[in-house]
């Protein structure tokens, strides 16, 4: 088993409100050498994440007091950190619902344990880059930054994450950057949504196709005037996306 040194070690809020299952994932990510937080309602959870700013909240759907999808909006619109839904219901809207609000992966009970420690290294992993990169721009002075991606009147700035539309900041999760980037470092080319889950999300066969799906379409609200015909981001029907260069 990997091990962590101190120095390095993240912290993981787990907020459920079944007993047995915040031991259970305690237990797991112990092993796993992550320090571990304990909430068993909504509004504890909500108190711990914005006061102890963990690296990464696993949030149960179901809670007391305050339900996780209401704990997830308020978390994102304080700071950005990965949020991985659990839900015992298995519907589509939940998921869908859990993504739009930023929530960034999610499993649905009963899960494998297996699967959910890969999922949080996988998340962990995606941020931490980004934690690098800050570090780098502030010791270097955070001068402006060249590393650019235009692709028709679309500019991605790689060092600073952020992208502009004819010189408009488009507001984007990192998740939503992360999947323009990729299309963006291959334009016009097709791209499958088996490839973007392995590249963008950090996994093979753990992720449901649906979570690139769904956070495509939040992409396409925020780059697209027309959304029912979108002109950058383009879908190959029962392929993939690409996006187009004009």
């Amino acid at each position: 088993m990997e091990e962590i040194i101190e120095e390095e070690k993240k912290t993981v809020l787990v907020v459920d409100d079944e007993v047995t299952i915040v031991e259970l994932l305690k237990h797991h990510l112990e092993l796993e050498g992550y320090n571990v937080l304990e909430a068993n309602d909504g509004l504890t959870g909500l108190e711990i994440a914005l006061n102890e700013r963990p690296n990464l909240i696993l949030l149960d759907i179901m809670l007391p007091k305050l339900d996780g999808l209401s704990v997830c909006k308020r978390i994102k619109n304080v700071y950005n950190v990965p949020i991985l839904m659990i839900t015992a219901k298995d519907t589509e809207i939940d998921k869908i619902l859990g993504l739009e609000l930023g929530a960034d992966d999610y499993v649905t009970k009963p899960f494998s344990t297996r699967e959910l420690m890969a999922r949080v290294k996988a998340n962990l992993r995606k941020y931490d880059a980004v934690s690098l990169e800050e570090k780098k721009q502030e010791e270097q002075g955070r001068k402006q930054s060249e590393n650019k991606i235009t692709v028709g009147d679309i500019t991605l700035d790689l060092d600073k994450f952020e992208v502009r539309i004819k010189g408009e900041v488009i507001d984007l999760t990192l998740r939503e950057f992360e999947v323009l980037k990729f299309l963006a470092m291959q334009t016009g080319q097709i791209v499958t949504r088996e490839e973007l889950l392995e590249k963008v999300w950090g996994y093979e066969y753990y992720g449901d196709i649906r979570t690139v799906d769904v956070t495509v379409r939040r992409i396409r609200e925020k780059i697209e005037k027309d959304t029912t015909a979108p002109k950058r981001l383009v879908t190959k029907r029962g392929i993939g996306y690409y996006l187009a260069a004009d």
